[in-house]
């Protein structure tokens, strides 16, 4: 079957340029969804006890959902590559590292001692937030800053970064969770076509056959006039 439609990832600019300062849960949410690729679900599900900020690494062990009753549940990830550990860049690292510093200290105000099986986005009393209470916030921001966009969007801008810059297909898929390179390559098609063209001038800059850029108007001439 076809993959499904996808709307255009963030990656015209920086991908966190266009967020304000952060100040609240939601927007370390939504750039944690950026810098990590990781589902809304997961996020969610996320504790302090998954997250090794000095060794810049976190672990996906669970999810959080919504069932009915409005009550929420954790549970395994729904694919056996879906548990996986997720390397952290700086910027992500110090991100986690500052959020956790504030939920320290909003826990001391609230008379309780933040611990490893809180979760990482919390209500003040250390219960989680609902996934839909972060798809709200995020629309409200880029309603507000006049950008069309969705919450899983920051993962497939991920993704898709990740593979422009030339990150193997494997290492994105692993860390998008996917049960197999093949969704990774079949969802994110519309970039494969780049990579090729750069694959292609690599080879040729790595053999010493790369032609000037006035040779290469001349190929492409000559191959118009044929």
């Amino acid at each position: 079957s076809a993959p499904p439609a996808l709307a255009p990832p963030l990656d015209t600019v920086p991908v966190v340029s266009w967020l304000p300062p952060l100040k609240d849960n939601s927007l370390h949410f939504s750039r944690g969804g950026s810098l990590t690729g990781m589902r809304r679900s997961e996020l969610c599900g996320l504790r302090w006890g998954n997250v090794d900020v000095l060794g810049a690494t976190l672990s996906v062990v669970e999810a959080l959902h919504i069932v009915k009753g409005g009550m929420t549940i954790t549970e395994p990830p729904k694919s056996k590559r879906g548990k996986r550990n997720i390397a952290l860049g700086p910027q992500a690292a110090l991100l986690l590292q500052k959020h956790r510093e504030s939920e320290a200290a909003r826990a001391t105000f609230m008379g309780r001692i933040l611990t490893d099986h809180d979760y990482v986005f919390a209500r003040p009393d250390g219960r989680p937030l609902s996934p839909d209470t972060f798809t709200h916030a995020f629309k409200g921001i880029c309603d507000r800053l006049g950008i069309k966009a969705h919450l899983h969007m920051s993962r497939h801008t991920h993704a898709s970064l990740m593979l422009k810059a030339g990150v193997h297909p494997k290492v994105v898929s692993e860390r998008l969770g996917h049960s197999n390179i093949g969704i990774t390559l079949d969802t994110y098609s519309h970039v494969t076509p780049g990579l090729q063209a750069a694959a292609a001038e690599r080879l040729d800059d790595i053999i010493g056959g790369n032609p000037s850029a006035e040779n290469k108007d001349d190929l492409v001439s000559k191959s118009v006039s044929k």
